[in-house]
């Protein structure tokens, strides 16, 4: 079972490593931190367990629901969820080195906008969750504890 507080718990934590990361790698010098290293790590993990969860329970229901406007979502939603993981993917290939468990910096300016985006593409897309996603779930389930 997959409760609503579990995953308003998790884009919760998203939300505070977003926040934090976006503070510490907006100077230089603490983006080859180890613990700024760590924080960015446990963040894509998070986001990445978040999506799957979402992927494999949450749309099964939308989509063979018979409700035109929740088949929509579920596939507004599913083509998000690929076009992030496209994004990190992009991301950890360009500025990570998953091997060494640290980021590779050598142009600032561009790292910068990269992430500024990547956050800004992930906060959205927790709020469109919680706007929309949830709010058409529990609609449609009849239940406002249980997600899946």
């Amino acid at each position: 079972m997959l409760t609503f507080e579990e995953l308003n718990a998790q884009n919760h934590r998203i939300t505070e490593l977003t926040n934090v990361l976006h503070k510490l790698l907006s100077d230089r010098l603490l983006c080859d931190s180890s613990i700024t290293c760590d924080l960015f790590y446990q963040y894509v993990e998070e986001v990445k367990k978040h999506l799957e969860i979402t992927d494999r329970k949450l749309y099964a229901p939308l989509l063979t629901s018979g409700d035109q406007k929740a088949v929509n979502a579920a596939n507004r939603f599913m083509g998000g969820s690929k076009e992030i993981k496209r994004i990190f993917n992009a991301f950890i290939k360009q500025w990570c080195d998953p091997k060494h468990h640290s980021l590779k910096v050598a142009d600032f300016e561009a790292f910068s906008k990269t992430t500024d985006e990547m956050f800004g593409m992930v906060l959205d897309r927790i709020q469109d969750e919680v706007e929309h996603l949830y709010p058409l779930l529990r609609e449609l389930r009849g239940d406002n504890l249980r997600a899946a």
